[in-house]
């Protein structure tokens, strides 16, 4: 818990630094983050200030933990960041001080108005939950120039907060508002380190819950719609895959066009190709012949529809396996570098985060005579079959269940090495918490991977299949 104590620890732990300092730079990554480099003594920090309800705390960031809270800067500031940038930037701070118990730390600032007079300005970082804030305002006429976010009447009749307004310190709290039992000040260490630590931590963990959450949510609501597009196609299929039956109706229709009459609403038949009795409806309107030419037209254009909708459930089957795929590696995801490496594939106008590492390689197990690959995702999956395979390494995948490709190289392809892979198949797929799995196993240069088909996505041939 960030409490007065433990901002009044970080201060003495670093007011040395921060008087005489001066303000380089001045960063506003989101509306509740700030960023302040400082500069003195040859000495150049940064102070991350968080005014999230849930993440109040300043610290001075390490390079490490920037990386683990993935600080973006925009390319346009928001407009406070430009406010602050125009009063504060290039300033030297005169002295910081923490009014008592409060958990408010004043920044007083020593700068020059246009006129090039003197003046001082008070930037004040509020940590207080909710309430968290940052204002600058001017400490000779006690004006705010600016808040972080501004609290209206309708928020606060005590204290509102906005440009124009006086600056007002909050109104006293009770004891526990100010300290708390499990103080972030009572862990052993430097205070500025722990906090660091703790919240880089926090928010990197919480980061990753909801961007996780998201992709899930995304691919799971596509999944949906191409499962219930490709139950549609694949009933349209079974009544248009029916063609056949209305060139056999025209056919019937005009052999026996002598021995009927026209304008009937159905005619008896013999089904010479069925042996057998049939009766076939008829338009009343139309002649015998008219019936046979409106058969057989319907015969052409289901048979037309059928090849297009074969081809249209073709697609929507690579698309419903590759989102499947998709889902199972978000889910399987254990931090930001995972989720990072299939970003683009959910959002592909996406930029990929900097801290991500540049290569994307399988998870490798090594034995005194063989290698296996085991891929975690589209990518490494695809990375697998094109890159890393040759024609008599064996590949393993679980039967219609979404999972990792498993790629086993060695001379030696023996029972026990077949059974290792498709053990490991079954564990690094949706399928490892069933009784019973299909493993199927082949040689490489029996998987093809199809024009223009989804990453990760191969045929193949030749298989042979374990149950685990």
């Amino acid at each position: 818990m960030f409490d007065s104590v433990t901002l009044k620890s970080w201060l003495a732990e670093n007011e040395e630094f921060l008087i005489g300092a001066r303000i380089q730079k001045i960063q506003q990554p989101t509306r509740r983050e700030f960023l302040l480099t400082f500069r003195n003594r040859g000495d150049v920090r940064k102070l991350y200030i968080n005014i999230n309800p849930q993440f109040f705390h300043l610290c001075f960031v390490s390079k490490e933990n920037e990386k683990k809270r993935f600080i973006e800067i925009p390319s346009k500031p928001p407009m406070f960041c430009m406010l602050l940038r125009k009063y504060l930037e290039n300033s030297l701070v005169a002295k910081v001080v923490q009014p008592e118990y409060e958990r408010i730390l004043e920044f007083y600032i020593e700068t020059y108005n246009e006129l090039s007079e003197k003046i001082y300005l008070c930037l004040a970082i509020e940590l207080m939950g909710k309430h968290s804030n940052v204002i600058l305002y001017n400490h000779d006429t006690n004006l705010i120039l600016g808040c972080a976010h501004n609290v209206g009447a309708e928020k606060s009749r005590e204290r509102e907060m906005a440009g124009g307004l006086p600056y007002v310190y909050p109104k006293r709290q009770n004891d526990f508002w100010y300290v708390s039992a499990d103080s972030i000040s009572n862990i052993k260490g430097e205070v500025n380190s722990n906090i660091d630590n703790y919240f880089a931590n926090l928010i990197c963990t919480d980061k990753f819950i909801k961007l996780k959450d998201s992709y899930a949510h995304s691919v799971e609501k596509h999944l949906k719609k191409v499962c219930n597009s490709l139950d549609k196609l694949l009933k349209q299929f079974v009544i248009s895959n029916d063609y056949d039956k209305f060139r056999l109706y025209a056919d019937l229709i005009i052999a026996n066009i002598y021995d009927n009459t026209d304008f009937s609403k159905e005619i008896c038949v013999y089904d010479y190709e069925n042996n057998k009795q049939i009766s076939i409806p008829l338009d009343a309107a139309l002649t015998l012949k008219e019936n046979a030419v409106k058969y057989y037209n319907m015969y052409n254009k289901t048979k037309v529809s059928s090849k297009k909708q074969a081809e249209q459930i073709d697609r929507f089957n690579q698309e419903k396996i590759y989102l499947e795929q998709l889902l199972y590696s978000i889910n399987n995801a254990v931090n930001m570098d995972d989720l990072n490496f299939i970003s683009q594939e959910i959002e592909p106008d996406k930029k990929q985060l900097k801290t991500v590492k540049t290569l994307n390689l399988p998870k490798e197990i090594k034995g005194e005579n063989y290698v296996i690959y085991i891929g975690r995702n589209n990518k490494q999956n695809d990375y697998i079959v094109s890159k890393l395979s040759k024609s008599d390494d064996l590949w393993f995948h679980t039967r219609d269940c979404a999972g990792s490709h498993v790629l086993l190289r060695s001379d030696i392809k023996d029972e026990k090495l077949i059974s290792m892979c498709a053990k490991l198949a079954k564990e690094y797929s949706l399928g490892v918490d069933s009784s019973k799995v299909g493993i199927i196993y082949t040689f490489a240069k029996y998987l093809k991977k199809p024009p223009k088909s989804k990453l990760g996505y191969v045929t193949y041939s030749h298989e042979k299949e374990i149950i685990v």
